[in-house]
């Protein structure tokens, strides 16, 4: 009896559920997650937009390939010019990028070293001084153990050639 309810005199009962082949569910549905104006037209500029670009696709291919069947014997006949003409631009071009790169990459580091000797701590300068220390320490222990075996060593050398 709680699902029932009683108004002015007469018993109300909650709507039954519908069946799968009910249509009208199908529109209160479809009624409740219609667009608004705002997404039909972002739907309707999408499908557009697509469009234009799908044609324009297709015209880019066609006309690359007529392009390709119609120019290629001139391509052909005048290949031993471009050739050579292509060889000599791409060493060019390369050599070019390569001094530019390398001149980027020298004025990086003078820039890294100045910032490094000035005190201010360029990225990486921790990692500088933790290896100079590295370096520093291990020169110090073979300065030591040279000192500590270098006289062992001499022995043992005068005790195989007596007369060196």
């Amino acid at each position: 009896m709680s699902d029932r309810s009683i108004v002015a005199g007469q018993l109300h009962r909650p709507p039954r559920p519908t069946t799968a082949g009910d249509g009208g569910q199908f529109m209160r549905t479809f009624r409740q997650r219609s667009l608004n104006s705002t997404q039909l037209m972002g739907i309707l500029t999408l499908v557009v937009s697509g469009a234009i670009l799908l044609l324009l696709t297709g015209v880019t291919i066609t006309v690359t390939v007529l392009g390709l069947i119609f120019f290629s014997p001139i391509i052909l006949l005048t290949s031993p010019i471009w050739v050579p003409i292509g060889a000599l631009l791409f060493v060019v071009v390369a050599g070019f990028l390569c001094v530019c790169g390398t001149g980027l990459a020298a004025a990086a580091a003078v820039s890294w070293l100045y910032k490094y000797f000035r005190g201010l701590h360029p990225v990486g300068s921790d990692r500088v001084d933790y290896a100079r220390s590295r370096l520093a320490d291990t020169a110090s222990h073979m300065k030591d153990y040279a000192r500590e075996y270098g006289g062992y060593f001499q022995g043992k050398v005068k005790d195989a050639a007596p007369g060196a």
